[in-house]
């Protein structure tokens, strides 16, 4: 009601009836994001739009390596710019390890994994290739998603997928990567979704959950599906890959998971804290 009063008065920005009588309505259409309807994605369908043409890509690089053309950073910067789709990379350096020696490299004043979500005023496309720097994948596979997406663009679409659940023996929520026909998150690991979600992870989110993925350095991508979900009442639409890549390391072909295994219990706690929090506070009801 506050809102409705709000948007009364004179010189403050206005949403029309288009957009409180549409889902998700206007509390979740910020109109400081953009003052274009066509620039939302769920508002593309209704509108009759589709989404702007090709994408960025955002490597998150946590480890560093060097860019030699052995590495899998070098490699998948390799498939990318094949892509016929790309408009830019940008790489946030997150690693304390020295910056490769590149002219260009975009601003990360907060050292926090939640910079990966960042509404950075480099990323100019509707699409956002969200990636791991050790993801790897082709650039049929790229481009593959990138299309699924075009016709889903209110959703996450991506590869790695996981599903939480409800363990009644716990009496709390579980988490597994095991390769199943259900799945309930897709990792935003090798994932492409609307820019928009930047925005509203940023600007939107209440400040606790960015806290808790702060203390965690972890479950990011959790909370955005958390958030993606919340918006659209939808799920996220996993596309499938090859199950197997080869470790670079070791030479041996391993399946690629989420780190090593001590890591799922961790999850599984921040997870409780996520989903404990964004239901008290109802802004989740679809998950």
């Amino acid at each position: 009601m506050l809102q409705i009063i709000r948007e009364r008065l004179p010189d403050y920005p206005h949403r029309n009836g288009l957009i409180w009588n549409t889902s998700p309505g206007a509390l979740l259409t910020i109109p400081t994001f953009s003052d274009t309807y066509r620039r939302f994605p769920f508002l593309l369908d209704k509108l009759g739009h589709t989404p702007g043409l090709n994408y960025t890509a955002v490597i998150f690089v946590q480890i560093g390596t060097q860019l030699t053309p052995n590495t899998a950073l070098y490699k998948l910067v390799k498939s990318i710019t094949k892509s016929q789709y790309i408009d830019k990379i940008l790489i946030l350096w997150a690693t304390d390890r020295s910056v490769p020696p590149k002219k260009r490299w975009p601003s990360t004043d907060r050292p926090s994994i939640s910079q990966r979500f960042y509404p950075h005023e480099q990323i100019e496309t509707d699409a956002v290739l969200s990636l791991d720097e050790d993801a790897i994948l082709n650039t049929d596979e790229l481009d593959f998603a990138y299309q699924v997406w075009r016709d889903f663009p209110d959703r996450i679409v991506g590869y790695p997928a996981r599903a939480h659940f409800w363990d009644d023996s716990k009496n709390a929520w579980g988490y597994t990567s095991k390769w199943t026909n259900y799945y309930s998150i897709v990792l935003t690991g090798a994932a492409f979704y609307h820019r928009y979600y930047n925005y509203l992870y940023t600007n939107w989110l209440s400040y606790l959950l960015l806290k808790t993925v702060q203390q965690s350095s972890n479950c990011e991508d959790i909370l955005m599906n958390l958030l993606v979900s919340h918006v659209t009442r939808k799920p996220p639409i996993k596309v499938t890959q090859r199950k197997g890549y080869k470790d670079r390391e070791s030479g041996r072909y391993v399946l690629k998971i989420v780190g090593s295994c001590w890591l799922f219990s961790f999850l599984v706690t921040y997870i409780n804290e996520l989903l404990n929090s964004l239901f008290e506070k109802g802004l989740v009801t679809h998950f």
